[in-house]
């Protein structure tokens, strides 16, 4: 028999969980009208500056004892839900589905969105410029294996914008049919995973054979139903195949991670806590570049990241691509940009968006 106690606060919980729900439609038909309001305003429903703001007061009125990771996670599908009710959101990611592409953009956008697959970068870029999908999600750098060129040269050429980042902890599972990790004599991956992984295997199942696929995902598509064989992947992939999780983290360094950017149409407006992405080439003269880089010194605005790029139609020459904090809004960065440009002989702003506090 049940202790008398724990049916009480089973009640509670009900009656908690009833007023969540009452809540949670308010909040719903909030979101609609707000839906209306930006349709006749021509705005547009994905809005990463203000659920940047959101996640950012939500912070703030967490008293605990509910974590700020968890608190964000089932805000993030509220929003998400509340987005869908004012209209659909479509996403573009590298593909295919189960990717680490896929999986930061479900873990950004939410499960309530579209995603559609692409077979490469720059279809990604191409769909959401011919405008037949909203958002783009790609890959723009990895901690261990650098930036992702593709990406860096679409960036140039695009007439999108940046308006969002994320970064993603690479995390790699074992994945199979099997129930047992000892009845496996196969696995499959794409090398880099197979790369990242190669002490633990080594070390937990040095007897395997390891095959090379196109893709994490294709490999685990491809283990379905063989009781011998694994792959090397995401959890989305067990999840979204049916598979079992033999073991998770399995990649030898855990500081292995991907950033992302969000690409789509029209601008960011500032955060409150913001970064900016640019590129620019200077004149092929000594001092160019110091030149350049004191416009952000001066001003003490901070560079994230800055690196060189090499400009295809000219041997040996570079662009820059910079990250710096601040908004483009940002009275600093507006003079520093200003004063940029008569120091350069290529600037183009990437976008303003907000910056990421956090790993997914």
């Amino acid at each position: 028999m049940k202790p008398r106690r724990l049916e009480i606060l089973r009640e509670k919980m009900k009656g908690k969980d009833k007023e969540i729900i009452r809540l949670l439609n308010e909040r719903s038909r909030i979101s609609v009208e707000i839906g209306k309001v930006k349709g006749e305003g021509g705005i547009q429903v994905y809005d990463p500056a203000q659920e940047a703001k959101v996640h950012g007061y939500l912070q703030d009125l967490n008293p605990g004892p509910l974590p700020q990771k968890a608190l964000t996670a089932i805000f993030r599908e509220v929003i998400s839900a509340s987005r869908d009710l004012q209209r659909p959101t479509t996403i573009a990611f590298l593909g295919p589905e189960a990717s680490f592409s896929h999986l930061a953009s479900r873990l950004h956008f939410g499960e309530s969105s579209r995603f559609f697959p692409q077979t490469g970068i720059s279809r990604v870029f191409d769909e959401v410029e011919k405008g037949s999908i909203d958002w783009g999600v790609v890959p723009v750098e990895n901690s261990l294996e650098g930036s992702v060129n593709t990406t860096l040269d679409r960036l140039i050429t695009t007439t999108l914008k940046i308006r969002a980042e994320i970064y993603l902890r690479i995390s790699q599972c074992l994945i199979s049919s099997a129930k047992n990790m000892k009845d496996i004599k196969k696995i499959y991956s794409h090398p880099q995973a197979l790369a990242q992984c190669q002490v633990w295997l080594r070390t937990n199942l040095p007897n395997c054979v390891l095959n090379e696929t196109e893709s994490t995902a294709a490999a685990v598509q491809m283990v379905r139903g063989k009781k011998n064989e694994a792959a090397i992947g995401s959890s989305l992939a067990g999840k979204i195949y049916g598979l079992s999780l033999l073991a998770e983290g399995i990649e030898d360094n855990s500081s292995n991670m991907t950033r992302f950017l969000v690409i789509g149409r029209g601008e960011s407006e500032a955060s409150g806590n913001d970064k900016t992405s640019l590129i620019f080439a200077t004149p092929h003269s000594p001092g160019s570049l110091h030149s350049a880089l004191s416009s952000f010194a001066r001003r003490k605005i901070n560079l994230a990241k800055i690196e060189s790029h090499p400009v295809k139609e000219k041997l040996w020459e570079y662009s820059f691509f910079v990250d710096m904090i601040g908004h483009i809004t940002d009275k600093d960065v507006k003079n520093c940009l200003r004063e940029l440009k008569k120091k350069t002989t290529f600037l183009k702003i990437l976008g303003s968006y907000p910056k990421n506090e956090g790993t997914l």
